[in-house]
């Protein structure tokens, strides 16, 4: 995986992380990579990744387990959601309205591309 959105790669790992508890890739009690294992399958520095790691840690997505290492909090798919639909109003949306108002999109056309098009 490579990065190259302009926020920074620590975030970028958390998303991600927290990307594939959303799918179900991870589940909650379930062991997650360890730093090493998750910096090199990403290709970047190990503290990078001990600062995702902290910070999923401090937002109770991952626990520590001295000794055995990071596995997806019971509290984490929840508590997930609810920071990307935080964000999702709190920034995509007003984003997205102002540019449908700038380019004239009809509620007809914003609905057949978001609802007919995914069937």
């Amino acid at each position: 995986m490579k990065f190259i959105e302009p926020r920074p790669v620590f975030m970028q790992i958390v998303d991600y992380i927290g990307e594939k508890i959303i799918r179900g890739e991870l589940k909650a009690g379930e062991m997650i990579p360890s730093v090493r294992e998750m910096a090199v399958q990403l290709e970047v520095n190990p503290n990078t990744v001990v600062r995702a790691y902290e910070r999923m840690t401090l937002s109770e997505i991952i626990q520590n387990k001295r000794g055995v290492g990071y596995f997806v909090a019971a509290t984490a798919l929840r508590r997930i959601k609810n920071q990307r639909r935080k964000a999702f109003f709190d920034e995509l949306l007003p984003q997205l309205r102002n540019e449908v108002e700038l380019l004239e999109i009809t509620k007809e056309e914003l609905e057949q591309q978001l609802f007919e098009e995914s069937k």
